[in-house]
């Protein structure tokens, strides 16, 4: 909403603004202690031009402070994207303290401001491809989402691209370590 950001300098008090987001959290939190609470960080759209939580980094540091263990993160692939991220570290540091409660999967353009909401690995496939093995390293267990517009494809088959492309992902990532990618990335190289 608009209230989640601001679109100035000295436009809201920083410190108050975190202040309320924690408060806020916590109190869902101890209200429904059974309901897990996820938050989606998003750094940008058109209602506001910058959000108070806008990366990775921040919405779990968000997490730590809220300190509850039904809160968690969504982490939307669009939205890494969008602020400059590399999804699948993005999704490793989440993984590694357990606060993984949802994945949206899609692909983007990241351009500034720009959701571009496109089928999974269709832009960037390699990064899709980290993504799903990081998912499958950290043991993640939830749900995933695709979060895509089908504005001039036909939705069915869009919906069928992105179930068919996370199974090759999925099975190709499981076959990584096997083919020596440890060494890879023990040697750092690439």
């Amino acid at each position: 909403s608009a209230y989640d950001g601001y679109d100035y300098p000295f436009q809201v008090n920083y410190d108050d603004k975190w202040d309320q987001i924690i408060e806020a959290f916590r109190e869902c939190c101890d209200a429904y202690p059974e309901i897990k609470f996820s938050l989606e960080f998003k750094p940008t759209d058109e209602n506001t031009r910058f959000f108070t939580v806008p990366s990775t980094g921040a919405a779990l540091l968000l997490v730590k402070e809220i300190d509850r263990p039904n809160m968690g993160l969504t982490l939307d692939v669009g939205h890494m994207l969008m602020a400059g991220e590399n999804p699948g570290q993005s999704i490793a540091m989440v993984g590694r303290e357990k606060k993984l409660f949802g994945v949206q999967l899609n692909d983007g353009y990241t351009r500034l401001a720009a959701e571009d909401g496109m089928m999974f690995g269709s832009i960037h496939p390699s990064m899709a491809l980290e993504v799903i093995y990081q998912l499958r390293r950290t043991g993640y267990k939830g749900h995933l989402y695709f979060d895509t517009f089908p504005q001039r494809t036909d939705p069915v088959k869009e919906a069928e691209y992105n179930i068919r492309r996370v199974k090759e992902f999925w099975k190709a990532a499981g076959k990584l370590d096997a083919m020596g990618l440890q060494k890879v990335m023990d040697d750092h190289d690439a």
